[in-house]
């Protein structure tokens, strides 16, 4: 039974974790918006609250109950509702918060909308719409996300996300295809394909058993089908698996000139006997091989990835090992993370725990590795034309700046002479002329594409 009657028919999000989870909050956002709801910031008062939980780590468990009671504390009369993974692995802690109205683990985010307006029956909507400058949760002003598949099969000793999220779904071309389409009519030029574990995107509409067997085939034809519409002017990718990448695949994806050089290829650890005991599937050399294979097919391609440092067993040899590996690779970008206990997992019960304080030294010593490769990266394109989708206008010393990113995912900023912010979404030439400490390249604007 409904504990309250909502005036304002307000409702605010907050959206912790990957691009999934932003993904799936902006399709629930907008069937609020179209129920009559408005939308307002999580840091007002609201009548309902949305927090889309993250349980990759500990630190995420802990900011995902944090939001929680943080949103009874700004309306402690409003409907708080928890959903994700958090919300999936915590269910029974969490309903038994009493500053916790709804619980909605993974398996019942697809019926989020009816089980919290269930809750709620006693609303009577007013129409309204959302403040001007309140954007898409799941969109940025001009990239646009869409996730093309669920869950995962990999089952890696550290994560919990397959125990969260379930076993691998995909959605058919033809239904991503026609969201892509309506989002290319609304204005975003950018499309990023999302996914838990994107490299496995159609396995489960085949009869083979791994994605190893289909070689990318399936997100190779949704990708060369997005780039078929108008107004979409690049396509990203998310995380990939080093394992798809062979030349086959590579091959095909590089003849996509919508497609942006710019892959991010999970690694974990540059050190064999870890990735073995993460359960990777794949080693060093492997991994190399398929950075040379990206650079054979493309001019300078923005290779990401992901590194934990401290995983179980993890000695200091290991770590070096690693971060000579990391070196080696030279990524233009590196995110950093410390291994998490999760409960559940193989990795919990390991032997040989790394200590928090051994954890944060080598997360800094890494953390220094990446910045300094970022900045070297950004250095190749000092005085090269480059193309910058604008995306908005940040201050810089007191000047308004125009800032954005080429394909390669670099950050792009130039003056902003102009007071109504016309060149927002718009591709312009620009010449980079100087690389930031935070890595973002000061250019001289050109002219429109």
């Amino acid at each position: 039974m409904c504990k309250m009657s909502v005036k304002n028919n307000s409702i605010a999000f907050m959206t912790l974790g990957c691009k999934v989870n932003q993904y799936e909050t902006g399709k629930l956002r907008k069937q609020f918006e179209e129920a009559g709801f408005k939308v307002v910031p999580f840091s007002t008062a609201a009548d309902v609250y949305v927090v889309n939980t993250c349980t990759v780590t500990n630190i995420a468990d802990r900011k995902s109950r944090k939001m929680l009671h943080r949103a009874k504390r700004l309306n402690d009369k409003a409907v708080v509702a928890a959903l994700g993974c958090f919300a999936e692995a915590a269910a029974d802690s969490l309903k038994e918060d009493e500053g916790i109205d709804i619980v909605i683990g993974n398996k019942d985010k697809h019926e989020a909308f009816d089980i919290i307006m269930e809750y709620v029956k006693d609303i009577n909507p007013v129409i309204s719409t959302a403040d001007e400058d309140d954007n898409d949760v799941c969109n940025e002003h001009v990239r646009a996300y869409i996730k093309v598949q669920d869950g995962c099969n990999q089952f890696c000793t550290y994560c919990k996300i397959p125990y969260v999220r379930g076993r691998l779904k995909s959605r058919s071309i033809s239904e991503v295809f026609k969201e892509a389409k309506e989002l290319a009519e609304r204005g975003y030029r950018e499309i990023v394909i999302t996914g838990i574990h994107l490299s496995s995107y159609g396995v489960d509409m085949t009869e083979c058993k791994s994605f190893i067997e289909l070689q990318g085939k399936p997100l190779y034809e949704l990708i060369k089908k997005i780039a078929e519409i108008p107004g979409v002017d690049r396509i990203r990718l998310g995380s990939l698996e080093p394992r798809i990448i062979t030349e086959e695949f590579v091959k095909n994806v590089s003849s996509v000139d919508k497609l942006c050089p710019h892959f991010h290829l999970s690694l974990q650890s540059g050190c064999d006997p870890v990735l073995l005991r993460m359960k990777r599937k794949y080693d060093t050399k492997e991994y190399i091989d398929a950075v040379n294979l990206l650079r054979k097919y493309y001019d300078e391609p923005a290779l990401t990835t992901d590194i934990i440092v401290g995983f179980p067993g993890e000695t200091d040899e290991e770590f070096e090992t690693s971060l000579e590996y990391v070196k080696k690779v030279g990524f233009a970008a590196l995110h950093v993370f410390k291994y998490s206990k999760r409960d559940g997992t193989a990795a919990a019960v390991m032997k040989d725990q790394v200590d928090e304080d051994i954890k944060n030294k080598r997360a800094g010593k890494m953390g220094e590795t990446a910045d300094f490769l970022a900045r070297e990266y950004g250095k190749k394109f000092i005085g090269h034309m480059e193309r910058c989708l604008v995306e908005e206008v940040i201050y810089i010393g007191g000047a308004r700046y125009y800032t954005g990113h080429n394909e390669r995912y670099i950050k792009l900023a130039f003056e902003c002479e102009d007071t109504d912010d016309k060149l927002i979404n718009e591709i312009v030439y620009v010449i980079p002329k100087k690389v930031c400490d935070d890595g973002m390249i000061i250019c001289d604007h050109k002219k429109p594409c």
